[in-house]
């Protein structure tokens, strides 16, 4: 369940992603959808939180380091913050290529974080 949860997640940023960038290099200042792409991903990275914290309670103990976790969890869910602020501040096609190099930085810290957290370690 957590690795299909997982690969939702990474796709979804990949998507995300990908639409920034090619958004950005068409020349496309921020839109709704670019913007509405990284707030999904935001909103997947807080449903990961909640997951990994009833995880252990439910009979998946953490089987990799708990602090490199929660280190991913926690810039991945400051990033797409991070990343929608400024191109709402500065509008420009730029902003939206950092946004898409955001998500796709995203994608490879939550496959990071399910590894850590989930695979058997040895």
């Amino acid at each position: 369940m957590i690795l299909w949860f997982t690969i939702a997640q990474v796709v979804v940023a990949v998507a995300a992603g990908l639409f920034c960038l090619v958004a950005g290099l068409a020349g496309r200042r921020p839109s709704d959808g670019t913007v509405g792409s990284l707030a999904l991903v935001e909103l997947l990275l807080i449903a990961q939180v909640v997951v990994s914290i009833v995880a252990p309670f439910v009979g998946n103990p953490p089987t990799g380091s708990a602090l490199e976790f929660w280190v991913y969890l926690v810039s991945a869910a400051l990033l797409p913050a991070a990343g929608v602020a400024w191109a709402l501040l500065e509008r420009s096609r730029w902003s939206t290529v950092i946004m898409g190099v955001v998500a796709l930085s995203i994608a490879v810290m939550v496959w990071r974080m399910q590894v850590i957290w989930t695979a058997p370690i040895g």
